[in-house]
């Protein structure tokens, strides 16, 4: 249920972004939001039905790669951004179009990763994008900025390279948000010092679904044998861990860094 509650609130927030900060200024979004919104500033019709209909090709092409519940979750908030769109009246809410363009591009980067943590997606270019970093280590909001590049030329075009420009740092600042917020990329090394080790082992093995190398170690001071359990896990999991962990042993010693990279067979759920 609280997946649901956050695409909706992170669908609604990027609408509300769109129709309050972005479009009023002539200010794009990334991928097919941002052409849904030049197809909407150049005609008549109404920029919710467009990024509609600009997505159902999408979504369909999706739904062979990534899964029947991860789809309905993007179509769940493809309809709720696009009934956004349609029902929230366009009105900026600052006048300034720097102002506009930084703010909306942190309300659009929230809404976005948030809808990525509740295991959806807002449809689109996030799609490719999803299919892409489940393959290989990338960030996802750095992908999508490269991505979304033809968006900002057909701005400067179609309008003028100052909407061009504020579109670009909007879409750029979303790209670090998502970063930010959406940690499924994110490696962490936990060095785990114990003297049940065993324990620490089964309740870990029994939970979690990664590998766990075993070293022997040696106090320094106490010269007391103790086991090392190594692993690496994705950040979102290290809640759940942590509370293994001080279940096993509430005396253990842990050790966690950030993973820049990993090698090798790694499970990306």
């Amino acid at each position: 249920m609280y997946k649901l509650l956050g695409i909706i609130l992170g669908s609604v927030l990027i609408s509300f972004s769109f129709n309050c900060f972005l479009i009023p200024h002539h200010v794009l979004s990334s991928g097919i939001s941002g052409i849904a919104i030049i197809i909407g500033i150049l005609t008549p019709l109404n920029t919710g039905l467009i990024n509609l209909l600009l997505n159902i090709p999408i979504l369909i092409a999706g739904y062979i790669g990534l899964g029947k519940r991860f789809i309905c979750y993007t179509v769940l908030s493809v309809l709720v951004i696009s009934a956004g769109l349609y029902f929230i009246p366009v009105q900026a809410i600052a006048t300034e179009s720097l102002l506009s363009s930084l703010f909306g591009g942190v309300l659009t980067g929230a809404g976005v990763g948030l809808v990525l943590n509740c295991a959806g997606s807002t449809g689109g270019f996030d799609i490719v994008g999803m299919l892409f970093s489940r393959k290989k280590e990338i960030q996802l909001g750095g992908f999508l900025i490269v991505l979304n590049a033809v968006v900002i030329l057909i701005s400067g075009f179609f309008f003028n390279w100052d909407s061009a420009l504020n579109s670009l740092l909007s879409i750029y600042v979303t790209g670090k948000v998502i970063d930010a917020i959406h940690t499924k990329h994110k490696k962490l090394t936990l060095m785990i010092i114990t003297n049940k080790a065993e324990e620490m082992k089964q309740s870990l093995l029994s939970s979690i679904v990664r590998g766990i190398t075993l070293l022997e170690g040696e106090g320094a001071y106490s010269s007391e044998k103790k086991r090392v359990l190594m692993t690496v896990i994705a950040k979102e999991e290290l809640v759940n861990i942590k509370a293994l962990i001080a279940e096993a042993d509430p005396h253990a010693f842990v050790n966690i860094t950030e993973t820049v990279e990993v090698l090798g067979l790694f499970r990306r759920g």
